[in-house]
């Protein structure tokens, strides 16, 4: 792994032996480590509700010398992402707008095709299946992955019941929403890089108690793959300040399509008891119009007119 990153890799390495208040800090530090470099070992100590020592105890336990030193690594880690933003600008930074757009459609072409290459077929047809068998399904995915996350949960919602989206800043509540969670279950994790620990451990979690676990990540060196029995790959590489999701997303999309057509008559019965609620209640205005089999869903009120 690269320097820039190496004190959260030792905070990855060293986390399962943590104890529970230095977990806390090394959780914060992962998801924030953007905002912890600017606290002093006090303040982070006030954010997390834990002693000032217990920083400095959680630093030397990471193999830092102090909190200082501790610090200096965490500016190391920051400046990588400003070195990031510095590339772009010798990059694109003389390009034209129209030029911008071309480079990044066709960079994200590119992880699309990269994607189709590598993406194991088995592994999809698994994942089908198996979010199809699940009595409930639990899906996580956070910070960037969150819109991965809810647009997985809006649509296996709209074929199937028994889902449910986790988001929470909490381990603790991410644990007390999955209490229930067995073998009949199944587990979606959601991350690319930067890899969220709240959703490893969830993940962690969901395999102790012996529910199926799929990951949806990046490649076969990301940790997600630890606590997962099924991996779909796609690429993810960071080509502006911000990752590209496109790659994730379509895979997301396949998915589906695929549940879709493996269970078209629940789907469609799903759908038109959602028509009708939307009729009863005149959920959506006049202006809105969708289809099911070339028959117009058209608001209640339009329908009493005809």
């Amino acid at each position: 792994m690269e320097k820039q990153f190496d004190i959260l890799s030792r905070i990855e390495e060293r986390f399962n032996k943590m104890s529970k208040s230095h977990k806390k800090v090394a959780t914060f530090i992962t998801e924030h480590y953007d905002q912890a470099v600017f606290m002093t070992a006090a303040k982070l100590g006030e954010e997390l509700g834990i002693s000032e020592s217990t920083v400095v105890r959680f630093a030397a336990g990471i193999g830092y010398e102090g909190y200082p030193e501790f610090q200096k690594a965490l500016e190391e880690c920051v400046k990588s992402k400003l070195s990031t933003v510095q590339k772009i600008d010798a990059k694109y930074g003389k390009s034209s707008q129209s030029e911008i757009l071309a480079a990044v459609l066709t960079a994200d072409m590119e992880k699309l095709q990269d994607t189709l290459e590598n993406l194991d077929p088995t592994a999809f047809e698994s994942a089908v299946d198996t979010i199809l068998a699940a009595k409930n399904i639990y899906i996580m995915g956070l910070r960037s992955n969150e819109p991965l996350a809810s647009f997985l949960h809006f649509y296996l919602n709209m074929i199937r019941g028994g889902v449910k989206l986790l988001n929470t800043t909490s381990v603790s509540e991410t644990f007390e929403q999955m209490i229930h969670i067995d073998s009949e279950d199944l587990f979606i994790g959601i991350s690319f890089p930067r890899y969220s620990m709240r959703t490893l451990k969830a993940m962690e979690f969901a395999n102790d108690r012996n529910a199926k676990v799929i990951a949806i990540t990046d490649s076969a060196h990301s940790p997600m793959n630890l606590y997962s029995s099924c991996n779909l790959f796609a690429r993810s590489d960071m080509v502006s300040i911000v990752d590209s999701l496109v790659a994730p997303l379509s895979v997301i999309n396949a998915l589906v399509v695929a549940l879709c057509l493996k269970c078209p008559q629940e789907v469609k019965k799903n759908l038109e008891m959602l028509e009708d609620t939307w009729n009863n209640y005149q959920v959506y205005l006049n202006d809105e119009i969708n289809f099911i089999d070339n028959e117009p869903m058209l608001d209640y009120s339009l329908r009493k007119e005809e």
